[in-house]
């Protein structure tokens, strides 16, 4: 029962699962439930219950090449969840993996981590580049990212039209 529409942008109106890497919206997975069914929709793997069991699928995929489980496991990095220290070096190679295999997602993660000086030094080249690839990839953060940029560099002009881009 998936809906295949486009999912909403925002992130509490879809539920991501870590057995296959789908992001479903929650109508799709209420109506999964309403007939019964527990597990994912999308590749009816039984849903893990513990923190070690969800880093384990999601390590499987990561070890099988899944650049958005790979961008995943970035992020459980990067703040420290499913039992896993904070590291920000291997955020960042694991983001690096990632966005070098198109996950935009990644791109931006890369920016902020740029911008902000998070565990690397503060470049906001890179940072720039990194929200421009995301931003030409549909990611409506990142392309505010780069109207906001660009506004403190003093381009109102280019600023305001990332900024309507992104709205």
């Amino acid at each position: 029962p998936i809906c295949q529409l486009p999912l909403p942008l925002g992130v509490h109106q879809s539920m991501f699962n870590p057995c296959c890497m789908k992001r479903l919206c929650n109508g799709c997975i209420l109506a999964a439930r309403k007939r019964g069914m527990r597990d994912c929709p999308f590749c009816r793997t039984p849903t893990p219950k513990t923190d070690s069991k969800i880093l384990a699928m999601i390590r499987k995929r990561e070890d099988a090449g899944d650049p958005v489980a790979i961008w995943h496991l970035g992020v459980k990095y990067d703040v420290g969840l499913y039992g896993l220290e904070k590291d920000v070096t291997r955020a960042i190679e694991l983001y690096d993996r990632a966005a070098e295999l198109g996950v935009k997602e990644a791109h931006c993660n890369l920016g902020v981590l740029y911008a902000k000086g998070a565990g690397v030094e503060k470049d906001m080249a890179k940072a720039f580049r990194h929200f421009e690839a995301a931003a030409m990839c549909g990611h409506v953060p990142a392309r505010y990212n780069l109207g906001y940029i660009e506004g403190k560099a003093g381009n109102h002009v280019i600023a305001l039209q990332h900024l309507l881009i992104s709205a």
